[in-house]
C-alpha cells in the first residue's frame, strides 16, 4: 500500500483539538506514509493549526474536512446515531464507508462510536457482534483482551468469534511465528467452573484446530502472560479492566505517600529515580492506547479520552498496523473457514 489515509474525529476527548490535532502533526512527522483528514469544525482545527509551523511534506498529507456538530461525552448512543449525522464522528467513519479514508480514530465517547460505527460500516460475515479489544501490559509481553464493553451478555458463538478475531489481531500486531495461545475468562481452571455460555463456548473451542485454546484462566492469570489472548463477555471484562485501572492508581498513590514520609524515604525514591522511571514507562497507558473495534467491515480505534499527545499518537499507529495488515480481511477468511469447518463436523 503506497498510503495509508486515517480519518480523525479532531472534536473527540476530553481536550479535543488542543492535544489531537499536534498529534496528527506529529503522527505525520514520524510516518512519511500516513495521510490523515482532521474531521472536526473546520474554523477550530484550523486556529490550532495556525499555531504550529507546518514542513511543506507534512502540510502537503494533512486536510481538514468540516463537521457542523460534535457528539458529547456524555452523550446516549441513541443520540448521537439518530440526531448527529453530521457530527466529526460521524463524518469520520462516513470516510472509511466511502473508501476515502482507510480507518478512523477517535478519543470521543465510546457507546457512541460503537453504535455509528456498526451502523454506517455493518459487521463482517459470520460476526454477529463487534467487540472492544485491548492490549495490557503483561510478565511476557502483552495478552489482548476482549470483549471489554460492547456486548454485557453474550452467546457462546460470541465468545467463539471473539477468540478468532483477538487470534488474528494478535498474530499480526505482535508478529509472532507461534499461534497465540487463547483462553477463556472463567471463576476457576477446572472444567467444571463457570456458567453454561463459558461452557458451551470452551466444548465449541476445543473442538476448533483454528485457534490453539489452552483452556480456562483466572482473573489473576490476566497480568502474567498465561494466554495471549483472553476472552470474555462485555460485562465481565469491562469491569476486570476498570478494576485493574483502580489497583493501579491506588498502588501508584501509596507508593507515592511512603517515598515521602521521612527524608530518609526521600533518598531512597532519590536512588530509585532511574527504576521509577522504568516502571512509569513499562505501565504508562500510553504505551497501550488504542482499543480496537474488531468485526467491522474497516478500521476504527478507539482512543482514551484523556489521552495526551503520545498516547494518541499510539492510537494512529495502531490503526496504521491494522491497515498495513489488512486486518478485517483476514477475519472475514477465517470466518469462512470457520464456517466450512462446521458445517463438515
Amino acid at each position: 500500500m503506497s498510503h495509508i489515509c486515517i480519518a480523525v474525529d479532531a472534536m473527540g476527548g476530553d481536550q479535543g483539538p488542543s492535544v489531537i490535532v499536534p498529534a496528527a502533526i506529529q503522527a505525520l512527522s514520524q510516518h512519511v506514509d500516513l495521510h490523515l483528514v482532521l474531521v472536526g469544525d473546520a474554523l477550530t482545527v484550523n486556529n490550532v493549526l495556525q499555531k504550529t509551523p507546518l514542513a511543506e511534506t507534512v502540510q502537503s498529507r494533512l486536510s481538514v474536512h468540516h463537521a457542523e456538530q460534535v457528539v458529547m461525552m456524555d452523550e446516549s448512543p441513541t443520540v448521537a446515531l439518530r440526531g448527529k449525522r453530521q457530527s466529526s464522528m460521524r463524518l469520520a467513519i462516513n470516510l472509511v464507508k466511502d473508501g476515502t479514508a482507510h480507518a478512523c480514530v477517535s478519543a470521543g465517547n465510546t457507546g457512541a462510536l460503537m453504535a455509528i460505527a456498526r451502523f454506517v460500516l455493518k459487521t463482517l460475515p459470520g460476526i454477529e457482534r463487534p467487540a472492544i479489544v485491548y492490549a495490557l501490559p503483561a510478565v511476557k509481553g502483552k495478552v489482548y483482551m476482549l470483549d471489554l464493553g460492547a456486548n454485557a451478555e453474550c452467546r457462546p458463538e460470541h465468545l467463539v468469534q471473539f477468540a478468532v478475531m483477538g487470534s488474528i489481531l494478535y498474530s499480526c500486531v505482535e508478529k509472532t511465528a507461534e499461534r497465540p495461545r487463547v483462553a477463556l475468562l472463567n471463576i476457576g481452571a477446572e472444567p467444571v467452573k463457570g456458567n453454561e455460555v463459558v461452557k458451551q463456548a470452551a466444548q465449541q473451542l476445543q473442538q476448533d484446530p483454528n485457534i490453539n485454546y489452552i483452556g480456562y484462566v483466572e482473573g489473576d492469570d490476566i497480568y502474567l502472560g498465561t494466554a495471549d489472548v483472553v476472552v470474555c463477555d462485555g460485562f465481565v471484562g469491562n469491569v476486570a479492566l476498570k478494576t485493574s485501572e483502580g489497583l493501579s492508581k491506588m498502588i501508584l498513590h501509596f507508593a507515592k505517600k511512603a517515598f515521602m514520609h521521612n527524608w530518609y524515604t526521600k533518598f531512597v525514591a532519590l536512588l530509585a529515580t532511574p527504576i521509577l522511571k522504568s516502571l512509569n514507562r513499562r505501565f504508562d497507558p500510553g504505551q497501550y492506547n488504542g482499543a480496537n473495534f474488531l468485526g467491522l467491515k474497516g478500521t476504527v480505534i478507539k482512543s482514551h479520552g484523556n489521552a495526551n499527545v503520545p498516547a494518541f499518537v499510539r492510537a494512529i499507529e495502531m490503526a496504521m498496523i491494522e491497515v498495513e495488515k489488512n486486518v478485517p480481511e483476514k477475519i472475514q477468511a477465517q470466518m469462512v473457514l470457520e464456517q466450512t469447518l462446521r458445517a463438515s463436523s
